[in-house]
């Protein structure tokens, strides 16, 4: 007989150590990368509707299928609009970025003071804080927007927004970037206005949590003999006698699930707005009907249904990948309750 080749543990990278659960549920961008000479914002955010199913024709001249009719799953993110509510502004020095100051809007939502102590509103004095954050921008600083989700305008039950930072893109003019922020302050932003139909992303998103497993399911070991004294299900030796410690390699029980995740080069096959074209007969299961902005993301993305899928313009741009518009033939609205 011959040996028969033994598979890499699906869950076995090092990569990902250590596997505790994320301190947010909303995810952090760590990173934001310069993409153009145009002022604009680095990302979006949406929430995780479902996925279905699509037919397109091929676009990309590298891939052997170019030209062909594929078929391929995707993922469709609901983004209503985002609120603009306010502008930070940080600064660099030896020690690294800190935050200089911030500006808000005159008329912040009344769902806000769900999340966060807003303003008085009659006790601030707007002009005189933007004036004070023009005189300190210089050729070191970045501009931030503070934007508030709203999820009480889609199927989610839940009022309370998230409050996240999406940074501007940095052009070397840093009052011509002010000035685009403070011309958007207490506007609403649309995901077409930032987003472009076609391109690649990255999301970045806390994973589906699973408890507390074993090693077996953790890291995906090797199952101890039946004959073997008191475990089967776990590692019979843990390591050497000395380090006289159980080194961070050795696969052990523990937290498997909501670590959050970036997923790279996604691509946006549809910015759609009309909710017809893509509501499944009977809405998707556990999140319901799609009532406003989506958009169609070719594969998989971490995390449950309703979890907020923060959107980030890819920093690891691929040369040979062509922006364009894809050429969608079909979108399955098949129902998923198998009705």
């Amino acid at each position: 007989m011959g040996h028969r080749k033994k598979h890499a543990p699906r869950h076995g990278s090092l990569a990902f150590l250590p596997r505790k659960r994320a301190i947010s549920e909303k995810g952090r961008v760590r990173h934001w990368l310069d993409t153009s000479e145009e002022i604009n914002f680095l990302g979006f955010a949406g929430f995780k509707a479902g996925m279905t199913h699509i037919t397109y024709i091929e676009d990309q001249k590298n891939s052997p299928y170019y030209g062909k009719e594929l078929m391929k799953p995707v993922t469709i993110i609901e983004v209503p609009p985002l609120n603009l509510i306010g502008i930070r502004v940080y600064n660099k020095d030896e020690y690294g970025r800190y935050v200089q100051g911030e500006l808000y809007a005159k008329e912040l939502n009344n769902h806000l003071k769900r999340k966060i102590s807003t303003p008085i509103i009659e006790n601030y004095n707007f002009e005189e804080v933007k004036v004070s954050l023009t005189n300190i921008l210089n050729d070191k600083s970045e501009i931030r927007g503070i934007f508030q989700t709203q999820p009480y305008l889609i199927s989610l039950s839940r009022k309370k927004p998230d409050i996240i930072e999406i940074k501007l893109n940095s052009t070397a003019n840093p009052i011509e970037e002010f000035n685009y922020v403070l011309e958007h302050l207490g506007k609403e932003i649309r995901a077409r206005d930032v987003l472009s139909q076609g391109g690649l992303v990255d999301i970045v998103a806390v994973s589906k949590g699973k408890g507390f497993q074993g090693p077996v399911k953790r890291f995906g070991i090797k199952l101890l003999p039946r004959k073997n004294s008191k475990i089967k299900r776990a590692v019979a030796c843990i390591g050497p006698w000395h380090p006289a410690r159980v080194l961070y390699t050795v696969p052990r029980p523990g937290q498997l699930g909501y670590h959050q995740r970036t997923e790279y080069h996604k691509r946006i096959m549809l910015i759609g707005e009309n909710e017809e074209e893509i509501n499944p007969k009977g809405g998707f299961i556990r999140y319901g009907m799609i009532k406003g902005d989506y958009l169609l993301i070719l594969g998989s993305v971490p995390g449950p249904k309703k979890r907020l899928m923060r959107i980030r313009k890819t920093i690891r741009p691929l040369k040979s990948f062509i922006e364009a518009v894809p050429e969608i033939t079909f979108i399955s609205r098949e129902s998923q309750q198998r009705k």
